[in-house]
């Protein structure tokens, strides 16, 4: 994974119905199927750091995602290395892809003018869908996906 700095989208899936605690936010009620997370990483450390942080579940959760790692799995992970913060686009334009809505609001926003950084689908969404959504941002660099194998090698 890149050392560098960029926004991405991680692709969990959920096999279980049950209601977890999301800290101070309050009760998710969450269901089997796909949950897709907006977040960008311009600290130290970049996408690399930020992403590895993402794929362990840790003891003490520190952001609303933490919580909800403890019930979900990683398939896969958007990104883009653009320098131009993407994270607020990205949040306006993820409903437009099919069948995903908003899963609970709040989730991840506390930075952010986005209502929610979490959102649910019913279908595995895949990332042809969402550069086709993304494409009218103006000078968007790429975006890759990584599936969960390819993340871990070089850790």
């Amino acid at each position: 994974m890149v050392t560098q700095q960029g926004t991405y989208v991680l692709i969990l899936q959920s096999v279980t119905s049950r209601h977890i605690q999301i800290g101070l936010l309050g009760k998710l009620a969450l269901h089997p199927g796909y949950y897709l997370y907006v977040g960008s990483a311009f600290g130290s450390g970049g996408l690399k750091a930020r992403l590895n942080h993402h794929l362990k579940r840790v003891l003490k959760p520190h952001w609303h995602i933490d919580y909800l790692r403890r019930y979900t799995r990683v398939l896969e992970i958007w990104y883009t290395t653009d320098s131009v913060r993407r994270e607020d686009d990205w949040v306006v334009h993820m409903t437009e892809l099919p069948l995903t809505r908003i899963a609970f609001p709040g989730f991840g926003a506390s930075d952010s003018k986005g209502t929610s950084h979490l959102f649910q689908s019913k279908q595995k969404p895949d990332l042809k869908s969402f550069c086709k959504v993304i494409e009218k941002l103006p000078d968007h660099a790429p975006v890759f996906a990584s599936q969960r194998k390819k993340i871990n090698h070089g850790r």
